[in-house]
């Protein structure tokens, strides 16, 4: 697989630009800010219909413009596809596929597959738990698409579970001392019919979170053994890299999934039932719901030691390297085919022997896309087609 031809319009800093490329290494050389990952970020939404920078489309579009357009020519077995992507702040954003459009832009999703690392990436030892299951979602999505279904489902039920616990937090709680107004059905009543709501809730989110939990688990079960061999040729040492999933889910079962066991599809369905119902109290208390996919967390730990707040800050780079390169190695080993591999702007942050190291481990791969502020921070070895980007311009470099 590899990107034949990208061309964006009104997107970022670009009112229009045009990105031949081929499979090997193509490199975009620039000082900051002039605009070279702007570039891969676009490459990366054709991929993930998401920014590894912004939360949000607004930032994305052109200042003074209405919407964005990012189009893609994906070479895969010999046969071109074209994707075209039309990115509108405040509306429904819309895809076609070999300009014909799709019902959902979702549909695109596998059309082409990236891996991407950025500074950004850093996140995923020392930042929040959100960024940590992000990626295994993402990487979800990349290998079967159909998981973006899935974690679309999982939002909306979460999100009205959670503003029935706010809205019914005064007839929920016990106690609460909430004179009835003329007209209320009796507190009881109320009392009753939230908490029937409740439990319609709670098998929504029990159904659909036991699947992409058990989805989950799955992952991170086949990414582990990657994860160690990478790690080690990233670092060229045996720190023993590993990854666990802690769950929300109560102390036994999220014990047996700490250790490494995947519960069946039944069995987490069942915990989270049953989690959520020992969680009522709190949750009713707290007006949001505490047990969920949406409250696990990825434990990174080097030997016996957490990563976050224990490993350096080469060890940081190279476990965050290692998830990426592990993410690549296991789509290319399900797909039968090589993602296309970006490295915005990851060489200038790291030293002499991670670069030497990172350039021969990525030498193989069919298309890889580098940024980097300065040619001489790319390896020798990764010597390919080169694109000078200024103020929005890209000129190939002869």
């Amino acid at each position: 697989m590899h990107l034949r031809h990208l061309s964006v319009a009104d997107f970022r800093s670009y009112a229009a630009a045009e990105l031949p490329l081929s499979p090997g290494v193509t490199t975009l050389v620039g000082l900051n800010g002039q605009g070279k990952t702007n570039l891969v970020e676009a490459v990366g939404y054709l991929a993930t219909l998401g920014s590894h920078r912004v939360a949000t489309d607004a930032p994305l579009v052109r200042f003074g413009a209405s919407q964005a357009v990012i189009r893609g020519a994906v070479v895969r077995e010999g046969r071109e596809t074209m994707v075209e992507l039309e990115i509108t702040p405040g509306r429904a954003n819309r895809a076609r596929l070999n300009r014909s459009p799709v019902p959902r832009p979702r549909d695109v999703l596998g059309t082409l597959r990236t891996v991407l690392f950025a500074p950004e990436d850093l996140a995923l030892v020392k930042g929040d738990p959100s960024e940590r299951r992000r990626f295994l979602d993402e990487l979800l999505v990349a290998r079967q698409p159909r998981w973006a279904g899935v974690r679309a489902d999982y939002d909306k039920v979460l999100k009205q579970r959670n503003a029935l616990l706010k809205s019914a937090a005064p007839v929920l709680r016990k106690g609460s001392g909430r004179r009835p107004r003329p007209g209320d059905e009796p507190v009881e009543d109320a009392r009753a019919n939230a908490l029937h709501t409740l439990d319609v809730w709670n098998g929504q989110l029990a159904r659909v979170g036991a699947s992409l939990l058990y989805a989950r688990l799955r992952l991170l079960h086949d990414l582990g053994p990657y994860l160690s061999k990478a790690y080690d040729e990233v670092s060229a040492g045996q720190s023993d890299a590993r990854v666990s999933y802690k769950s929300s889910v109560r102390e036994p079962m999220a014990a047996v999934i700490a250790a490494g066991t995947v519960p069946t599809l039944e069995e987490l369905h069942e915990e989270l039932l049953a989690a959520l119902a020992e969680a009522r109290p709190q949750e009713v208390e707290r007006g949001v719901s505490l047990v969920g996919p949406h409250r696990d967390d990825v434990l990174l730990t080097l030997g016996q030691l957490p990563a976050k707040g224990y490993a350096s800050h080469g060890e940081s780079w190279s476990f965050a390297l290692g998830l990426r390169l592990a993410a690549y190695q296991l789509l290319r080993h399900d797909l039968g085919q090589d993602p296309v591999l970006i490295l915005d702007d990851v060489f200038a942050e790291l030293d002499a022997g991670r670069r030497e190291r990172l350039a021969a481990l990525v030498a193989d791969c069919e298309q890889v896309l580098i940024t980097a502020a300065v040619a001489q921070d790319v390896p020798a070895s990764l010597a390919g087609s080169t694109y000078h980007v200024s103020l929005g311009e890209v000129a190939r470099v002869p």
